[in-house]
């Protein structure tokens, strides 16, 4: 089922080209968090919640963990085709790539990029803590890992690091509520996590919850230092297939210039059959 709305890093390793990971990462050496869920960021984005929320959710006065396990629980469905867009604003001009992804759970996700033609047939798998990339114009299969990991995907505002985080927040971090505000016509909780793990990428972190959706609207990720390094802001929510589902969203490295990197989502099914071997290493070359 479909449903339509609609100063990035540009890294200096010949603008990105997967062919050039192997050489140019190693010689790109920045700090942790310099440069910025491609897996699209869409795949962090999309935090559902079943039709069945009974309506006095909203004003039911609850925990900060419960507020985050249930967050969650709407964060992760068993499976998830999506079609995605990634805009990339640069100092000079935009670019959009298009990609679409297969994910089960938090830990198994596969992406094919469609568009434009420099970046078609670009394939991701990442299994739990692994990732490769293949490129069809070197016919060759690469592990991102170490530092590898802190670069920008594409050219945009999120990095490796960012997209391999496990999108379960109750199994890193430790949550309080700080306040309650209002973002748009939306009443949020608004919570601030400490992490409980030392291999984290962030130490803490701020976000605003819907009180009646459980979807997070806002999202401020910190150093140890607490420094601002990324923000995340939700223009869109719908209802797709009767789930909550945030379908546009600025990504923003607070460390650079510019407006981000804009992702939404084109088109997404859930809790469907997945082509069988589709996250089997194999299946980057297919």
């Amino acid at each position: 089922m479909n449903t339509t709305s609609e100063k990035s890093a540009w890294v200096r390793f010949d603008r990105c080209r997967p062919d050039s990971l192997n050489v140019r990462f190693v010689r790109n050496r920045q700090s942790r968090h310099g440069t910025a869920k491609l897996i699209p960021l869409a795949v962090s984005l999309v935090m559902m919640i079943p039709s069945g929320l009974p309506p006095r959710a909203a004003a039911q006065t609850l925990a900060a963990d419960e507020i985050l396990d249930r967050v969650d629980r709407n964060a992760v469905p068993k499976t998830m085709v999506l079609t995605s867009e990634m805009t990339v604003h640069g100092r000079r001009s935009s670019r959009t790539i298009k990609a679409r992804s297969w994910i089960e759970g938090d830990d198994k996700a596969f992406t094919e990029y469609l568009h434009p033609p420099r970046e078609k047939g670009v394939k991701m798998l990442k299994l739990g803590d692994r990732l490769w990339t293949y490129s069809p114009s070197t016919d060759r299969t690469i592990s991102i890992s170490g530092h590898m990991l802190r670069q920008s995907v594409m050219g945009s505002d999120l990095s490796y690091e960012d997209m391999m985080e496990n999108n379960r927040l109750r199994d890193a971090y430790a949550a309080e509520i700080a306040a309650e505000e209002t973002r748009g016509d939306r009443p949020c909780w608004v919570l601030e996590l400490k992490a409980v793990k030392d291999d984290v990428a962030y130490h803490a972190r701020k976000i605003w919850v819907d009180r009646e959706r459980f979807i997070v609207l806002r999202e401020e990720r910190y150093g140890r230092g607490g420094r601002l390094l990324k923000v995340l802001d939700v223009h869109e929510v719908k209802r797709i297939g009767g789930r909550w589902v945030q379908t546009q969203a600025v990504f923003k490295d607070a460390l650079k210039e510019g407006a981000g990197t804009e992702f939404k989502i084109e088109s997404v099914e859930f809790d469907i059959a997945l082509p069988a071997g589709i996250f089997d290493k194999s299946s980057l070359k297919k």
